[in-house]
């Protein structure tokens, strides 16, 4: 499946004024070789169901993004981040939300990376990210990783 163009993101918004939905998500390289990285597929009923996506989720009012993101992982993926970078932010207009897509490159955790709410999970390389269909907020993220030359640098 073709991805999704992204139309006007703002990449590590200054400012952003507004009501918007905070989401965490991880950047997570599959070690040593750091050469695929993971991505789930959003769950039936999910505002763009059936996109493949970084694993995170939506931030409680009361978290940083740290604790949102250890928090996200622990519930979907069954790790606990220990050692984690900001990558990027991107803010992103949808037709019925906008929302900040806030990127960790996730450096060491703790525990096996496993479904535990049930969604697909795959480790892809660079070479496959054309195969799925992916949100618009996730195409500059993409396009970053990229621009890299390599997974993992």
């Amino acid at each position: 499946m073709p991805n999704t163009a992204a139309e006007n993101p703002v990449i590590n918004p200054a400012r952003i004024t507004g009501d918007y939905i905070h989401v965490v998500a991880a950047l997570i390289w599959k070690q040593p070789d750091r050469d695929q990285f993971l991505i789930a597929q959003r769950q039936k009923g999910k505002h763009l169901e059936d996109y493949w996506e970084f694993p995170g989720g939506k931030l409680e009012s009361h978290e940083s993004p740290w604790q949102g993101l250890q928090r996200e992982l622990a519930e979907e993926i069954n790790i606990q981040p220990t050692r984690a970078l900001p990558f990027m932010q991107v803010y992103y207009r949808y037709p019925d939300r906008s929302i900040l897509l806030d990127t960790w490159s996730v450096e060491e955790y703790q525990g096996e990376i496993m479904s535990r709410e049930q969604q697909a999970i795959r480790w892809i390389d660079l070479n496959q990210v054309e195969n799925f269909r992916f949100p618009p907020a996730d195409i500059p993220i993409l396009e970053a990783i990229k621009s890299s030359g390599k997974a993992g640098t």
